[in-house]
C-alpha cells in the first residue's frame, strides 16, 4: 500500500508541476507554499509526538521542538530531501517539459541512489542491479543527452534537465540516509518540513515581502494557493514523504527507488494525455530503457 500510495502521488506530481508553470506562481513560490502546506500538518503532530519527552526531561528534539530528530540528523535529511529537492526540481519544470521530469527525475533516482548507497553505506551492486543501472543511465542519456546537443541553439530546456538530475541526486541522498540512520518514517518526514519551515519560509516571506526577490504570492489567486499548499504539502511531502521511507525501511533505498521508478512511464502517459505533449522518439526509448532498468533491478540475484 505505501508503495502504491507513493506511485500515485508521485505521477501527478510531475504532471501537476509542469502545468502549475503555465500558471501564477514562481518555483520558490511553489516551493514556499510546499512547505507551509506540509508544516500545517506534520509540526503540530511532531510538537505533540516530544510532549512527553519534554515533561521528562529525554527529548531529543531540535529546531525548537519542531523535530523530533537531533540537529545534525534534521539538518542532513532536511537540505537534500526537503529543502534542495523541492527548488531544483520546481525550477526545473519552468524549462522542461514533463516528458523529461519522468525519464530524469524519477528515472535517474535508482542510479545515483545506488551509488550513494554503495560509497556510503558499502552496499554491493549485484550484477542484475547493475544491468539495470546501466538501462537506466541510457535512458537518461537518451533524454538529456538530446537536450544538450540544443544548447547551442539557443533553447533552455537542457537547464530543466540538469535541474531535475540534480534535484534526483538530493533525493537518492535523503534516501539513503534515512536507510543508514534508520530513521523513523514519520518523524524524518517532520524533520525536513521542521528544518524546511525554519530556515527557508521566514527567509523567503521576508524577501518576497520586501520585493527583494520575484514573486507572485501577493498576485495569485487565492484558489491557486490553496491547491499548491494541500497538494504539494499535504500530499507529496506528508503522505507520500511517509510512504516512501515506510517503503525505504521495508525493502531498502535502492530497490524502493527502483519501485518508484514505474513514475516515468505512468507520468509520461500523464503528460500526452492531460499536457498534450509529443512523445518523441528519444523519449519514448527512453522510458524503454528505464523500463528495462526496473526489471532487472528488482531481481534478488
Amino acid at each position: 500500500m505505501a508503495a502504491i500510495t507513493t506511485v500515485l502521488i508521485w505521477t501527478s506530481f510531475i504532471v501537476i508541476a509542469r502545468a502549475s508553470a503555465s500558471h501564477n506562481l514562481l518555483p520558490l513560490d511553489i516551493g514556499f507554499l510546499r512547505i507551509l502546506g506540509a508544516s500545517s500538518v506534520l509540526l503540530p503532530w511532531g510538537w505533540w509526538l516530544m510532549r512527553e519527552p519534554r515533561k521528562t526531561g529525554t527529548a531529543k528534539g531540535s529546531f525548537f521542538g519542531l523535530s523530533p530528530l537531533p540537529w545534525r540528523m534534521t539538518a542532513a535529511a532536511g537540505l537534500f530531501g526537503g529543502l534542495l529537492y523541492a527548488v531544483l526540481a520546481y525550477s526545473g519544470f519552468f524549462y522542461a517539459p514533463a516528458l523529461h521530469a519522468s525519464v530524469l527525475l524519477p528515472g535517474s533516482l535508482p542510479l545515483w541512489t545506488a551509488l550513494l548507497a554503495m560509497w556510503l553505506l558499502k552496499d554491493p551492486i549485484s550484477q542484475n542491479r547493475g544491468i539495470g543501472l546501466v538501462c537506466i543511465l541510457l535512458g537518461d542519456v537518451l533524454v538529456g543527452g538530446a537536450s544538450l546537443l540544443k544548447a547551442f541553439d539557443g533553447t533552455e530546456v537542457w537547464k530543466g534537465d540538469v535541474l531535475f538530475m540534480c534535484a534526483a541526486v538530493c533525493w537518492g541522498m535523503y534516501s539513503v540516509l534515512v536507510r543508514r540512520d534508520s530513521l523513523n518514517a514519520i518523524r524524518a518526514t517532520m524533520a525536513i518540513t521542521a528544518f524546511a519551515c525554519v530556515t527557508f519560509v521566514p527567509t523567503y516571506g521576508a524577501a518576497a515581502w520586501m520585493g527583494w526577490v520575484p514573486s507572485h504570492l501577493a498576485t495569485a489567486p487565492l484558489k491557486e494557493l490553496w491547491f499548491q499548499a494541500l497538494f504539494q504539502g499535504v500530499g507529496s511531502v506528508a503522505i507520500s514523504g511517509i510512504t516512501f521511507n515506510m517503503m525505504i525501511r521495508h525493502y531498502g533505498a535502492v530497490r524502493s527507488t527502483m519501485i518508484t521508478a514505474l513514475v516515468p512511464g505512468l507520468s509520461a502517459l500523464g503528460a500526452v494525455a492531460v499536457l498534450d505533449e509529443p512523445m518523441h522518439l528519444n523519449v519514448l526509448a527512453g522510458l524503454a530503457l528505464v523500463t528495462c532498468g526496473i526489471l532487472f533491478g528488482v531481481r534478488k540475484t
